[in-house]
């Protein structure tokens, strides 16, 4: 059951990515870049090296993608001696509107306590795979 569960996770994942890339098409943002806003607003100021293990964008994909926000006015980027900080500078209307359209996903099909309890489950096993570290050397298969 547990990896049905996954799987069924990654395509409504996959499907509801594909969907929000559609929907923010119209503020030139994309899912992983709506991401690292989000990141900024929650945490700023920050710094690159925190930001990236925030995210699941590269170190070098993440220096491209700020120098575009940055260039865009959604970002600023501070020198304070050593150390450079980012943060947010606007997020328009991008951010009600996607974080709307992403809720909408479970509003219009789970009630409230439905909701809480996905949430608790979803965290719960958000913070237990935050523990694991696994390598493939660990393993080995059987083919038969």
């Amino acid at each position: 059951m547990g990896s049905l569960i996954w799987l069924r996770l990654i395509r409504f994942t996959s499907h509801s990515n594909q969907l929000s890339n559609n929907f923010l098409k119209r503020f030139d943002l994309t899912t992983a870049q709506f991401d690292v806003l989000m990141q900024i607003h929650v945490y700023q100021p920050l710094t690159q090296i925190e930001l990236a293990e925030k995210v699941t964008v590269t170190q070098g994909g993440i220096s491209r993608m700020l120098a575009r926000l940055e260039k865009e006015g959604y970002i600023v980027r501070k020198q304070d001696w050593k150390t450079k900080t980012i943060s947010l500078a606007i997020l328009e209307e991008s951010m009600p509107a996607q974080l709307a359209f992403q809720s909408s996903f479970f509003d219009d099909v789970l009630n409230e306590e439905e909701t809480k309890t996905l949430y608790t489950l979803m965290t719960r096993v958000h913070k237990h795979s935050q523990k694991k570290t696994y390598h493939l050397s660990n393993f080995f298969y059987t083919i038969t």
